[in-house]
């Protein structure tokens, strides 16, 4: 009897301090999904008609993805107010079309003619920078550093040259690709619309159809989980869209009352990096600096004071009244999500690594409170001390 009791108490012990023990759980689990991990790995050959048929397919689902969150909260407002869904679609596709020829033909040669402009001044914008150099590298003030400020500034000078030559050299090999990317985004602009009005049309119908496959008992977790990741994803993509063109707007504005060369183009450009958060509307300010550089001193405080102005207003108005804290990821876990995914996708990875990460997020909670409540390794600290005291 006393062998037994002794028994039990041995596995009592390496029950709670092996077995109900979070750091050990952590790490078996970590470990299992290494070994899951290792294995596709030996097998990954078996996957390469799937990833090439989602690289084929891939595009023209994110953009319609991102469309049809765009476009169909305006659906759903005007199905509520007994408007047809289909012919609410079909006058969005009207008004989108409207829009992109407008584009084409207010918006594109207007870039096309800044861009040009600058490409042929940019050689004497770097003369200028070289020349404004040497006059302050000639200020007695300066005489003591002025070996390393040359240093320095011949460093840059030649970089620039050395960016310039390596873009040239590199468009002219990559032609291939160049060919073999625009054709993709052919493909894509082509059957997008297709996609995009069945998602209209049908979206809803989408995630209790996939459901259906599942076990009874699933189906209403698994469409909670859905709801959730539909609810951030889409939450994001519209917020980070508004915010993008509320920059866009302010940016044009800003640097037209200043009187900055390419005030458009470097507007819009500053839109579209705005996708990338916290880092976006900074790359966006290094060619505005460069050409406040060549104005002279006035100009480039004017170009400061609109990246402050633009700054405070995105900070304080714009970005909490449409972003908010929907997401509740930390500054420092978006900069680690950007880099990371930037690092392994290139610029897909930066623009599409936090939406993904939030998807991951929200599955990866609710796998972890199932597996809470079904291990019955995370007792609440009252019943730990119960069932200690019962044995």
């Amino acid at each position: 009897m006393e062998k037994h009791e002794s028994k039990e108490k041995r596995f009592s012990w390496f029950w709670r301090w092996f077995l109900n023990n979070q750091v050990v759980t952590a790490l078996l689990v970590v470990l299992l999904i290494l070994l899951i991990l290792l294995v596709f790995t030996k097998v990954s050959y078996l996957f390469q008609p799937i990833w090439q048929f989602f690289s084929v397919v891939g595009l023209p689902i994110v953009m319609a993805g991102i469309l049809y969150y765009l476009m169909n909260p305006v659906v759903d407002y005007l199905e509520k107010k007994n408007v047809s869904r289909l012919v609410s679609i079909i006058g969005l596709f009207v008004l989108v079309v409207a829009l992109i020829i407008w584009g084409i033909v207010v918006i594109i040669p207007k870039i096309q003619e800044q861009t040009i402009s600058f490409a042929n001044n940019f050689p004497q914008y770097i003369d200028t920078i070289d020349k404004k150099t040497q006059e302050i590298l000639s200020n007695p003030l300066f005489e003591q550093f002025r070996p390393q400020l040359e240093d320095a500034s011949d460093r840059i000078i030649n970089s620039l040259g050395d960016i310039i030559k390596n873009v040239s050299s590199l468009t002219v090999k990559g032609l291939g690709s160049f060919v073999g990317a625009v054709a993709t985004v052919v493909l894509a602009v082509i059957t997008m619309p297709f996609i995009l009005f069945y998602l209209l049309k049908d979206g809803k119908k989408l995630a209790p159809y996939v459901t259906n496959f599942l076990p009874t008992r699933l189906r209403k977790p698994t469409l909670k989980v859905l709801g959730e990741v539909n609810s951030q994803v889409s939450s994001y993509i519209r917020g980070q869209l508004t915010v993008a063109f509320a920059v866009a707007v302010m940016f044009i504005m800003g640097f037209s009352i200043i009187g900055l060369d390419y005030a458009v183009t470097l507007g819009i450009t500053a839109g579209f990096l705005n996708l990338i958060p916290y880092l976006g509307s900074f790359l966006a300010m290094i060619p505005a600096v460069f050409l406040g550089i060549v104005g002279g001193p006035i100009l480039l405080v004017k170009v400061l004071i609109v990246f402050v102005i633009e700054q405070t207003i995105e900070g304080r108005v714009v970005s909490p009244l449409v972003l908010g804290s929907q997401l509740d990821i930390h500054p420092v876990t978006i900069l680690l999500v950007l880099l990371t995914s930037g690092k392994l996708f290139g610029i897909v990875g930066v623009i599409l690594g936090i939406p993904v990460y939030a998807a991951a997020k929200v599955i990866i909670t609710h796998l972890f409170e199932w597996y809470k409540d079904v291990s019955n390794l995370y007792h609440k600290e009252e019943l730990v001390e119960k069932i200690e005291a019962e044995e």
